[in-house]
């Protein structure tokens, strides 16, 4: 399964860099994960989403899942058939725009916190990696 991770704005700071940097290393025996930025979250995704994508939004009103159950939806989603690539949207400052929202397959709430969209990105991927631990029986989720 494909992964990507769309965000409106810049990674701009160096720990947040880092971070990401290091779970995309170990996510590669994994899944293939991209991590695209851009100024249009809705251009990207008008131009971008395919039959074949399932799209998950970032979203403080989405369901928010425990960590085996996040594991459990990537699971679903891979063996469902019916996609080759998972897209999860993280809007900017302003959220995301509404025709994002009514395209999503799935609202994703991380905490009913608000979070900056490059620390959000970072404790997603985080939360990817873990996910793909739990799948896989290995140590790291406690």
């Amino acid at each position: 399964m494909n992964i990507k991770v769309i965000l409106e704005g810049k990674i701009k700071e160096p720990y947040f860099k880092l971070g990401i940097d290091e779970f995309k290393k170990r996510l590669t025996g994994y899944t293939s994960l991209k991590i695209i930025e851009t100024n249009s979250i809705s251009e990207f995704i008008k131009t971008n989403l395919k039959q074949n994508s399932y799209l998950i939004t970032l979203e403080i009103e989405g369901k928010q899942l425990s960590s085996p159950e996040f594991a459990q939806k990537i699971k679903e989603t891979e063996i469902d058939g019916a996609y080759n690539e998972i897209i999860f949207a993280i809007g900017g400052s302003n959220g995301l725009p509404a025709e994002i929202r009514q395209k999503s397959d799935f609202k994703f709430s991380m905490s009913k916190l608000t979070f900056l969209h490059q620390e959000a990105c970072f404790i997603l991927i985080e939360q990817i990696y873990r996910a793909y631990k739990i799948l896989n029986n290995e140590t790291y989720h406690k």
